[in-house]
C-alpha cells in the first residue's frame, strides 16, 4: 500500500479528534490580533482596555453635555437619554471594529471640539436630522480619501504650525464652553455701559452652591491629574456629581441648569436609540445654503484629519507598532476612523475620532486591538446605565473641558515662534476659534492670512494649488453675504 493510500485510510477509518493545543502554543486569539508578536500577552490588553476605558469614559457625560446646551433651527434641544445612548452606541461599535479590523490599541468615541461645531454651528443653522447627515457625510468623504489615498497629499498640504494652531485653538474653545455650561463665566448683558463682552459669574461675583461644585471638581481634578492618577476625570466627575447630589437634597437648590443632580429613581434602563437613523443628508445645504453647508462640511473633515492623525501616529509610535516611520495597518486604521464618523452620525451622535486617551491603555501594556475589543464591550454596557449619567450637572463634567482644553494648550511647544510667516495666521487661529466661538472662523482667518504672506513675499511657490484653493473657498464663506447682496 502506499504512502497516499495509507493517509486516505487513517482518514476514513480512524474517528476524528480534536486537536490538543501544545503547551506554549499562541492560541487562536494571540494569533489573530498577534499578541505574542507585539510583546503582549492577554491580561495586559485586558487590563490596558480597561484602563483606556476608564480614562475616556467621561465622554458619555461630556457629550450629552454639549449637544443637549444647544438648540436646532427649530428650537428642538436634544435629551441627555438621546444623546448618552447614541454616544455609548457609536464608540461601542467603532471601537470593537478599531480592535477587529485595525489591530490597534486605538479606542474611537465623540470628539471634543468637533462637537462643538455640531451643537453650535451646525445646529442653529439647521435640523438636529440635517446636522447628523453631515456628520454622515464627513465621514463618507473621510473613508473614500482614506481610500484614495488623497488624505495624505491634503494632510501634507496643511502647514504642521497652523494644524497645530488649530488644536490649541479648540483647546481654549472647549476650555471656554465648559465655562460657560458651568456658569463661572456669563455673557453680559446688553448696556450702554457695559464695556466687555462676558464677565466671571453673575454680576462679576461667584455666587451660589453649583459654582462651588465646579470649582471644588476642577480643582480636585487638577490635582489628579498633576498626580497622573489612573482615571483622573472620572473620579472627579463622580466625586462632584455625588457632591451636587448630597447638597441638592439638603438646600433644594436651583441654579444648576438643564441637569438637576437628584438621586435617580433606577440604576438600569433601556438605553433611548430615538435618534437612530434620523438623518437627512442633504437637507443642511437648503437650510443654511450650499456655501455655508460646504463650509461647515470642510471644517468637519479637516478638523477630523488633524486629530486622528496626530493621535493616531503618537499612540501608535509610543505602542511600538510603527516600522520605519510608518504605522502597521495605516490604511485600516483610517478607514474605521473614517467609519467612526458615519456611525456617530447615524446613531445620533457628533463624530467619533480616535482619543488620546488611548495612551493609558498602551500606557498599561496595550498593543493590540484585543483592548480596544475590551473598551468597546465596556462602553455598550454603559448603553444601560443611562439614569446614571442623566442626574450628572454640568457643574460637575464641566471641570473636564477646562482640565482638557488647558493640556491641549501644551501643543503651543511645537509653533515656531521665530518664524514670521506663521506666528499671525496660528495666532488668528488660535484666537478666532473661541473668541467668535467658531472653529470655522478661525482656521478659514488663518489659512487666508497665512496664503496672503506667502505671496506677499514671492513665496508662492510654498503655497500650492490646494492651499491657494482652501484659501479661496474660506473667503467665498466670509464674504458670502457681501455675495448675496451683489447677486440679488
Amino acid at each position: 500500500m502506499n504512502p497516499a493510500q495509507l493517509a486516505l485510510e487513517a482518514i476514513v477509518v480512524q474517528p476524528r479528534t480534536d486537536r490538543v493545543q501544545q503547551p506554549g502554543e499562541p492560541t487562536s486569539v494571540d494569533r489573530f490580533f498577534r499578541i505574542s508578536h507585539r510583546g503582549s500577552t492577554v491580561g495586559r490588553e485586558v487590563r490596558g482596555g480597561l484602563t483606556t476605558f476608564v480614562a475616556m469614559c467621561y465622554i458619555v457625560l461630556l457629550n450629552p453635555l454639549i449637544l443637549s446646551a444647544s438648540t436646532d433651527i427649530t428650537g428642538l434641544r436634544l435629551t441627555t437619554e438621546q444623546v448618552t445612548t447614541a454616544t455609548a452606541l457609536a464608540a461601542a461599535v467603532t471601537t470593537v471594529l478599531m480592535g477587529l479590523i485595525g489591530n490597534a490599541p486605538l479606542a474611537v468615541a465623540a470628539g471634543l471640539g468637533v462637537n462643538g461645531i455640531v451643537a453650535f454651528q451646525l445646529a442653529p443653522a439647521m435640523t438636529w436630522g440635517q446636522a447628523f447627515g453631515l456628520v454622515v457625510l464627513e465621514g463618507l468623504c473621510i473613508v473614500a480619501l482614506a481610500i484614495s489615498g488623497v488624505r495624505e497629499r491634503i494632510i501634507n498640504a496643511i502647514p504642521s504650525a497652523l494644524k497645530t494652531g488649530i488644536t490649541v485653538g479648540i483647546g481654549l474653545y472647549i476650555a471656554l464652553v465648559g465655562l460657560v455650561s458651568a456658569g463661572f463665566v456669563t455673557r453680559t448683558p446688553d448696556k450702554a455701559d457695559s464695556t466687555v463682552p462676558v464677565r466671571m459669574g453673575v454680576d462679576g461675583h461667584l455666587t451660589g452652591w453649583p459654582i462651588v461644585v465646579f470649582c471644588l471638581g476642577l480643582l480636585l481634578m487638577v490635582i489628579l491629574v498633576a498626580k497622573a492618577v489612573p482615571g483622573a476625570v472620572l473620579i472627579s466627575i463622580g466625586a462632584a456629581t455625588l457632591l451636587a447630589v448630597v447638597l441638592n437634597s439638603v438646600f433644594d437648590i436651583s441654579g444648576w441648569g438643564l441637569v438637576e443632580p437628584a438621586v435617580p429613581t433606577q440604576v438600569v434602563a433601556s438605553p433611548d436609540f430615538s435618534l437612530f437613523g434620523q438623518i437627512d443628508l442633504f437637507g443642511g445645504f437648503v437650510s443654511a445654503g450650499a456655501m455655508t453647508a460646504t463650509v461647515f462640511l470642510f471644517t468637519l473633515v479637516l478638523s477630523g484629519f488633524f486629530d486622528a492623525m496626530g493621535t493616531i501616529t503618537s499612540v501608535a509610535q509610543e505602542a511600538g507598532i510603527m516600522r520605519e516611520g510608518k504605522v502597521e495597518g495605516m490604511g485600516r486604521i483610517l478607514f474605521v476612523d473614517g467609519l467612526g464618523a458615519v456611525a456617530g452620525g447615524v446613531s445620533g451622535s457628533s463624530p467619533n475620532t480616535v482619543f488620546l486617551e488611548s495612551a493609558a491603555g498602551v500606557g498599561e501594556g496595550a498593543r493590540t486591538g484585543l483592548a480596544s475589543v475590551v473598551t468597546g464591550g465596556l462602553f455598550a454596557a454603559t448603553l444601560f446605565l443611562t439614569p446614571i449619567a442623566a442626574i450628572v450637572p454640568a457643574q460637575a463634567a464641566a471641570p473636564a473641558l477646562v482640565v482638557i482644553g488647558g493640556m491641549m494648550m501644551a501643543q503651543c511647544r511645537r509653533i515656531p515662534w521665530q518664524d514670521a510667516d506663521v506666528v499671525l495666521p496660528v495666532f488668528l487661529i488660535a484666537a478666532l476659534i473661541p473668541f467668535t466661538y467658531s472653529i470655522t472662523n478661525g482656521i478659514g482667518a488663518g489659512l487666508i492670512a497665512y496664503v496672503v504672506i506667502k505671496l506677499s513675499k514671492g513665496k508662492a511657490s510654498e503655497v500650492g494649488w490646494l492651499l491657494g484653493g482652501l484659501a479661496v473657498v474660506f473667503a467665498a464663506y466670509f464674504g458670502v453675504e457681501a455675495v448675496k447682496l451683489v447677486v440679488t
